[in-house]
């Protein structure tokens, strides 16, 4: 089965085969199938044509995939553009939402560790 251009597995429960569309989590999953009157727990080749039909018109009235990322690329690039905070973190490639980056931001800053000795300085007597 087919979302959106992605190929949902037929031998996984849908409830945890639909967040692998990009903007469908775990809860808008369960809310999906909820509203598609589908088992959770059914796999993607036990649906039959019409109940694969509801699944499909119900995640793509989200807005997910290439729509969401052209969303949200947008959204960053506006905030660039308008010379904002959170604009220029993003720019500079460090946290934007306020996290502390002198311990914790190991992965948006790439893995920089400092030792005690590197930023010590010896003092010579001249």
């Amino acid at each position: 089965m087919r979302i959106s251009g992605v190929t949902i597995p037929d031998n996984k429960q849908l409830a945890y085969a639909l967040p692998l569309i990009y903007g469908i989590g775990p809860a808008r999953a369960q809310d999906i199938l909820e509203k598609a009157g589908i088992a959770p727990t059914k796999k993607g080749s036990e649906l039959s044509g019409e109940e694969e039909q509801r699944v499909r018109s119900l995640a793509e009235s989200y807005t997910i995939e290439g729509e969401l990322r052209r969303e949200i690329g947008q959204n960053i690039k506006r905030l660039k553009d308008i010379h904002s905070h959170r604009g220029e973190r993003h720019s500079r490639g460090l946290p934007v939402r306020g996290q502390r980056t002198k311990t914790n931001s190991r992965t948006r800053r790439g893995n920089v560790r400092k030792t005690m000795t590197s930023g010590r300085r010896t003092l010579e007597k001249t």
